[in-house]
């Protein structure tokens, strides 16, 4: 009999010592599931003790507090946190000892130490005067907000706050997990020394990486000490810590370095392992070239042979090593583009193809209005080399003829059959008035450059 009385004491101190605070109270019992909820959406000046139940300071304090929540109802909030039961919750706010008070006040992502005394009145007058700067800040046009964005504008690096998306509770399924997009998200906390040098990387990386995909891979913000549902949905622990969100697929720990470069290559990495290759136009108005290499930073184009030289098979063999390449090159965001021999005289004036030497091609830069042309061979090795070259920065460059994009005629599509000799006779476009005389220029003029090459070669 007498052990089981001693269990049941037992059992009844451990209660005592663990009830400091009941509903009857008017401190309200705070947790991890609510404290965002109760504390972090509010409006309302709150004074929060992190205790534990078996720290007798805090046994101390518990009817002072009591007290202090009872003359403040209704002026100033009053909380306790066990954070020996929720130690997240307390690590959040670097609580190291018990009784720890803070006040949340304006910025409730960054409460103040409470330094006062221990009794009510004391603790009255610490909330009364926390209170007054609070109102004293609201009536000078001073805001309390403290998510990513006022972080972002606070720091410097080169980015946009507005290209870093801010990520909450409410948002992130229809953001993140419903769209098409690859979603880079940062997990912080505002307290964070990390996630502080981080916050200027990150912000010039997103507006980086949003002009280089054109949105199809973005940067997203979760502030965790606020939107736990989420937060704890991942299982984060700690800050900051950055997860890649794939459509479809589970979430996956991005292990890149943490410098604006090295978000932005792990970013076009990720558009380029998902993104499919861009389309190859053919050049049928104005409207296609100036769209696709103004919208990129080149555009190549291939100037191939008549459909009477190649025929159907012919064209679609030089059309299948363009397409592969744009594939290879998918990565760089490059237009790709085609036209007919002779249906676009005035781009290969302006590019000094000159009407003859099928297939050619050339990279434009539209914004300088530089081109470069095509030296080795219409092939997969060819176009590779030429291309490479290119984007470390190495390759003979021209001016663009006329320092301006050329004139583009209106063509009708290819139909993709072989091309057919009518009985009418009839001029194709390049033949037509207004380039026959060109073109005849052109070829009589590299004859004759044939013919001087040509002379001084038999005699010197």
């Amino acid at each position: 009999m007498r052990p089981l009385l001693f269990g049941v004491l037992g059992c009844s101190l451990v209660l005592s010592v663990q009830a400091l605070y009941s509903s009857s109270d008017d401190v309200v019992e705070l947790t991890p599931s609510n404290f965002n909820r109760e504390v972090i959406q509010s409006d309302s000046l709150w004074l929060v003790e992190f205790y534990a139940p078996w720290c007798g300071h805090c046994q101390s304090l518990a009817p002072e507090w009591k007290k202090a929540a009872t003359a403040l109802k209704g002026i100033v909030k009053i909380g306790a946190v066990d954070a020996d039961q929720h130690k997240s919750l307390g690590g959040q706010y670097g609580v190291r000892g018990f009784p720890t008070i803070k006040i949340f006040g304006g910025n409730k992502n960054k409460p103040d130490e409470y330094q006062g005394g221990r009794t009510s009145q004391a603790i009255v007058d610490g909330a009364m005067n926390a209170l007054r700067a609070l109102v004293k800040d609201r009536l000078s046009g001073k805001s309390g907000g403290s998510g990513y964005n006022k972080q972002v504008g606070e720091a410097s690096g080169g980015g946009s706050k507005k290209d870093v998306v801010e990520l909450t509770d409410d948002n992130f399924d229809k953001m993140v997990l419903e769209s098409d997009d690859v979603w880079l998200v940062e997990f912080f906390a505002p307290w964070c020394g990390h996630c502080k040098n981080l916050e200027p990387e990150w912000a010039a990386a997103a507006t980086d990486v949003k002009e280089q995909t054109k949105g199809r891979v973005r940067l997203g913000a979760v502030d965790a000490t606020v939107h736990q549902v989420v937060s704890s949905r991942y299982g984060i622990r700690g800050f900051p810590t950055i997860k890649i969100f794939k459509k479809g697929e589970e979430p996956e720990d991005y292990q890149g370095g943490r410098s604006r470069k090295d978000i932005v290559e792990r970013a076009l990495d990720l558009f380029s392992d998902n993104a499919p290759p861009p389309e190859l136009l053919e050049i049928l108005n104005e409207d296609v070239l100036k769209k696709t290499c103004e919208d990129s930073q080149l555009c190549i184009i291939a100037v191939l042979p008549h459909i009477l030289d190649t025929g159907a098979s012919g064209r679609n063999g030089y059309l299948e090593v363009m397409m592969k390449m744009a594939e290879k090159y998918k990565k760089k965001m490059w237009g790709w583009l085609w036209t007919e021999a002779g249906a676009q005289m005035d781009l290969e004036a302006s590019l000094g193809i000159g009407g003859f030497g099928y297939p050619a091609m050339a990279a434009i830069n539209a914004r300088k209005m530089k081109f470069a042309l095509l030296r080795g061979s219409f092939s997969d090795t060819g176009i590779h080399e030429f291309l490479r070259e290119l984007s470390v920065g190495r390759g003979s460059t021209a001016t663009l003829g006329g320092g301006a994009m050329p004139k583009i005629h209106a063509v009708e599509p290819w139909d993709g059959k072989d091309g057919q000799v009518s009985g009418k006779i009839t001029l194709p476009l390049f033949l037509s008035t207004d380039n026959f005389g060109k073109m005849l220029y052109m070829l009589i003029q590299s004859y004759f450059v044939k013919l001087i090459v040509a002379m001084v070669v038999l005699f010197p």
